[in-house]
């Protein structure tokens, strides 16, 4: 059973439902100015989450997925900082264009699939957040995550698909969250992506930021590359346009850097290869799961489409092997918890698995790359 809602609880769940009712992009001003008056006041996540779970209590319990430690006996002086990356399914695209015949259009209803979606974000408390798909910044993400203190920023994709959906709720892009109480922002940069000198409909976000606990710098960047088959020329060359910029962002890697990304990418493509053998010196996270260091995961997405299963690993966060550690890493589900009819479903809001990571700062700052 339910217990009552207390007073707080209750002005939380008016909250929650005006960005229940989303309207499209000409709607978000509105939806703005009605949260400006609530943003204001802090939200305490235990408040949030209990009212997810409210709105989820007939769906089935989250999945139990646990950290594994990779720390190498290294002490470390300062907290973890821990990033989620995540392709959280744009709802236009989920509802009207991605054909996830398995799954039922009931368990895409966006009004329990957001809190869905709330409930990773709490049951994580990522430091930063970096997220594609984002197609309820404004009405959702924006007025709930400023006020669990974080600083938000929303860049949408020039030509989004979610447009051409009826009842769209504007275009989707890349979002990117921080906690202010630990991060201090120096620097911000849009990058819209180019390919063989062309602008494209892919994009970037890319922040320095300060950490307050250590005084370091680091960039942390999210993106999101072309999808499907075909395309593997011009992710390459959207790729080294991203890397091209970081370069000149972390002056060639003396600040230490994060990507996370959904690059559409396997790890036989090129793209990710430039992204390994670059003068950055980047290595991904999620290898290090694996036995020798050296695998990525077998999946991050598994859906079925009208064409047939669909399971890629295309989802990475990579990071400045130099300059910092992989405390740990969250596991991913395994293939009986995601269960035959795959993602997304009743039980978990994305067709793609998040992931999250716990970093620190290498001990010698002045370490020679």
């Amino acid at each position: 059973a339910v217990s009552s809602m207390g007073n707080s609880t209750s002005r939380l769940y008016s909250v929650l439902a005006k960005t229940l009712s989303s309207g499209a992009v000409s709607q978000h001003q509105d939806c703005l100015e009605q949260l400006d008056s609530a943003r204001l006041d802090p939200l305490d996540p235990k408040d949030l989450l209990e009212e997810c779970q409210i709105v989820l209590q007939k769906r089935p319990p989250r999945f139990q997925r646990n950290f594994v430690n990779l720390k190498k006996n290294t002490a470390s002086n300062h907290r973890p900082i821990r990033v989620m990356q995540w392709n959280i399914l744009a709802q236009a695209l989920g509802e009207g264009k991605d054909n996830f015949v398995q799954c039922p259009m009931e368990a895409l209803k966006w009004e329990e699939r957001k809190c869905l979606i709330l409930e990773e974000i709490l049951a994580y408390k990522p430091d930063i957040l970096c997220l594609q798909e984002v197609d309820h910044y404004f009405d959702t993400f924006e007025p709930l995550l400023s006020r669990l203190g974080y600083q938000c920023t929303f860049f949408p994709k020039p030509w989004s698909p979610c447009l051409d959906v009826e009842r769209n709720n504007g275009p989707d892009g890349c979002a990117m969250f921080f906690l202010k109480e630990r991060f201090e922002l120096i620097n911000s940069a849009n990058i819209r992506l180019t390919a063989m000198k062309l602008k494209t409909n892919q994009v970037a976000i890319a922040q320095t930021l300060k950490c307050h606990e250590t005084g370091r710098l680091f960039c942390i960047a999210v993106t999101h590359l072309k999808a499907r088959t075909g395309w593997e020329r011009f992710r390459s060359a959207q790729g080294c346009d991203l890397l091209q910029n970081l370069k000149n962002i972390t002056q060639g890697a003396k600040i230490p850097l994060i990507v996370c990304g959904d690059f559409n990418a396997e790890p036989t493509e090129e793209v990710y290869r430039e992204f390994s053998n670059s003068s950055l010196n980047l290595n991904s996270a999620y290898k290090l799961l694996s036995p020798d260091g050296q695998s990525e995961p077998p999946y991050t997405t598994w859906k079925i489409r009208p064409s047939g299963e669909c399971r890629h690993t295309l989802d990475y966060i990579w990071y400045s092997q130099h300059a910092l550690n992989v405390n740990s890493a969250l596991g991913l589900l395994t293939e009986e918890q995601i269960g035959p009819n795959r993602l997304p479903s009743f039980n978990y809001p994305s067709d793609h698995l998040s992931l999250v990571c716990d970093f620190s700062f290498n001990q010698d700052p002045d370490r020679l790359l």
